[in-house]
């Protein structure tokens, strides 16, 4: 396969690193946009609750629209009533959860809080499946623990912990992001010249 002069990729690693040590700069302010919004969803976690909450709405409106046009291509009335029911269902929870945000923080946030229990349940016990079979372990289980006491926390504080439990997970993401991307840009820049 050869590249045509109208495709933009390099040829190889080496050259598509040296394109982006040209742009380091770039990545780098992306980074600190990422750490600057992470940050002030941390400090406003109500306000990047309801934020995540309407973009959550929107993403569930997109799909459902997305299902119900995939149901005009399915053959048989069974399947296009299901398909059809389905892309309606995600719609309106995407309406509602866009008209009253804070009602579906509470449901998603019980739903996080149980996963996270439910996760950190299943990492103890392989954890524990892992030391049978001599592997090391001790590192999940305490992963599994701290899922676990994260999962128990944000329940036995529900339904209250709704209005800033998403916010912070939302801003903390942010802040990894960013941290990723600044580190990034910064080896970019550091890297030897090929």
């Amino acid at each position: 396969m050869t590249m045509s002069a109208n495709n933009p990729l390099p040829p190889n690693l080496a050259e598509g690193l040296k394109v982006l040590r040209a742009k380091w700069g770039w990545i780098v302010a992306l980074g600190v946009v990422f750490l600057i919004a992470g940050f002030i969803a941390v400090g406003s976690a109500v306000a990047a609750t309801a934020s995540a909450v309407m973009i959550i709405g929107i993403m569930m409106i997109m799909g459902g629209a997305a299902e119900i046009v995939a149901a005009f291509s399915v053959k048989g009335w069974g399947k296009f009533a299901v398909w059809m029911l389905l892309g309606l269902l995600y719609v309106g929870a995407g309406f509602i959860a866009i008209m009253n945000p804070f009602a579906a923080a509470t449901i998603l946030t019980l739903m996080l809080g149980a996963a996270l229990v439910a996760g950190g349940v299943l990492r103890i016990f392989l954890a524990f499946s892992m030391k049978s079979a001599g592997k090391p372990w001790g590192w999940v289980v305490v992963s599994g623990l701290v899922t676990l006491l994260l999962g128990v926390m944000i329940i036995a504080q529900w339904p209250a912990s709704s209005f800033f439990v998403l916010g912070i997970f939302l801003g903390i993401d942010l802040i990894f992001i960013g941290s990723g991307w600044v580190t990034m840009g910064l080896a970019l820049k550091n890297r030897p010249a090929a």
